[in-house]
């Protein structure tokens, strides 16, 4: 295993016509015991998709209705590899539906529709952020992108400050569900890093779209690898376990191509299977912007891994491309046609220096001067340009597997101080306040 594979997991997120949101009880007593239904992708998955379907039928014995990816939730841990966390949408159980619930015995003994807010303080913390940031945006900002429940990129417009309840687990629930089976949980079969290293894993590969000012796409044709030249856009592989995806396709660029450049709004997310013994994996579409005569002089690709560059028409693109990555440049050329909605979020509050879009919430930023934090709120800065209100996610995959976390590293934001949550909050626009423990 490398540092380039990841674990992935789909969970589903099912609403009741109140606005409630389904979660389920582990049967054993677990340290973190209300969790989403969902679990981890397997080999035999089509995609995250099918694992969502597949964890429903398995945990509640009914098929779900899938809709719209809610999320990916992109989270790394000390402890363990790093995490691709999907969540899923779904249309509310029926009547028929919610009679024919068998939970899984071994597993799972309650299940209720909460409130957002009981909801979020009787989840672990790192579920919490993650469901919480689907449940505050609108549901046309899907898929959000997020870092360990974290909004990073242009998700972070359709996320307004508000402070995140304290984490209470299953006492939230007191008196809502049947009292608990209490059993201690089974021995595990394995100890953690041999179960680790048994899941099955996938890559990612992260990508930037740039055209010229007359639409043309920028391809570059990579050096012959097992008999093929194949032409691609301008990215690479994500460094898993040390990097985001949007930084990978901003090391990509600098790469491949001598451009120091930032990505854009996420234009396509795409589940790829290739052949055998290749693990499927992620790809990552951003928006490069366009790219002038004078930028495009100054291209200096990278030799060792790059044959060529060239700029091509897209119905010329769709001929040199593979299938597959054809279709994916047609639908990233779709939403970026797409109009973006006038004005900015009523909770906007402009400042003279934004931050990086591809910087890693997780990581802290570097001393600077420190902002007044409003009283009994927090300060929030805004990513580039708003706008991200429609996106094609290729082939959609689902949330987040039943275990929490308690965010960035495994430390909690009660170590932060008042001071360097509010640079965080400048550096990052983080959505919480230094008081609440979320961050």
């Amino acid at each position: 295993m490398d540092g380039r594979e990841i674990l992935a997991a789909a969970g589903v997120l099912f609403p009741d016509e109140d606005g409630r949101v389904l979660v389920v009880r582990n049967s054993y007593r677990a340290k973190h015991p209300i969790a989403v239904p969902g679990g981890g992708w397997e080999r035999a998955d089509a995609s995250p998709r099918h694992t969502a379907v597949r964890e429903i039928r398995e945990e509640l014995g009914v098929t779900p209705v899938l809709r719209e990816l809610a999320c990916l939730d992109w989270s790394v841990d000390h402890d363990r590899p790093p995490v691709a966390a999907f969540l899923y949408w779904a249309e509310p159980l029926t009547a028929e539906q919610r009679a024919a619930v068998r939970l899984e015995a071994a597993e799972l003994d309650a299940m209720v529709h909460l409130p957002a807010d009981l909801l979020l303080s009787a989840v672990p913390p790192l579920l919490a952020r993650r469901m919480g940031a689907c449940l505050r945006a609108p549901r046309s900002a899907a898929p959000l992108e997020l870092a360990d429940g974290l909004p990073v990129g242009h998700s972070a417009l359709h996320l307004p400050p508000r402070p995140a309840p304290a984490y209470l687990g299953a006492a939230a629930l007191a008196g809502l569900l049947p009292p608990g089976a209490g059993r201690e949980a089974p021995a595990p079969p394995m100890d953690k890093q041999t179960y680790y290293a048994s899941r099955p894993r996938i890559g990612a590969k992260a990508r930037m779209l740039f055209t010229d000012p007359d639409g043309r796409v920028l391809l570059v044709r990579l050096r012959p690898w097992r008999g093929e030249a194949p032409w691609v856009l301008p990215g690479g592989s994500v460094e898993a376990d040390r990097e985001l995806p949007r930084a990978a396709a901003r090391r990509e660029a600098l790469e491949e191509l001598g451009w120091r450049r930032g990505p854009g709004r996420l234009l396509a997310l795409d589940w790829v299977t290739v052949r055998p013994p290749d693990p499927p994996h992620l790809a990552l579409v951003y928006d490069g912007g366009t790219v002038g005569p004078e930028l495009l002089a100054t291209v200096r690709f990278q030799e060792e891994e790059l044959a060529e560059w060239r700029l091509f028409t897209p119905r010329e693109a769709a001929r040199v491309l593979p299938a597959p990555a054809a279709r994916r440049l047609a639908a990233c050329l779709a939403v970026r046609a797409l109009p973006r909605p006038p004005g900015r979020p009523s909770w906007w509050t402009a400042r003279p220096r934004s931050p990086s879009p591809d910087r890693d919430p997780r990581t802290p930023p570097p001393a600077a001067p420190v902002p007044p934090v409003p009283s009994g709120g927090s300060r929030r800065v805004p990513g580039p340009r708003p706008g991200m209100n429609r996106q094609v996610a290729a082939v959609s995959a689902g949330a987040a597997r039943r275990s929490g976390g308690t965010g960035w590293r495994g430390r909690s934001s009660p170590n932060l101080t008042a001071a360097r949550c509010a640079r965080w909050a400048a550096a990052t626009g983080c959505c919480c306040t230094w008081t609440t423990g979320c961050c």
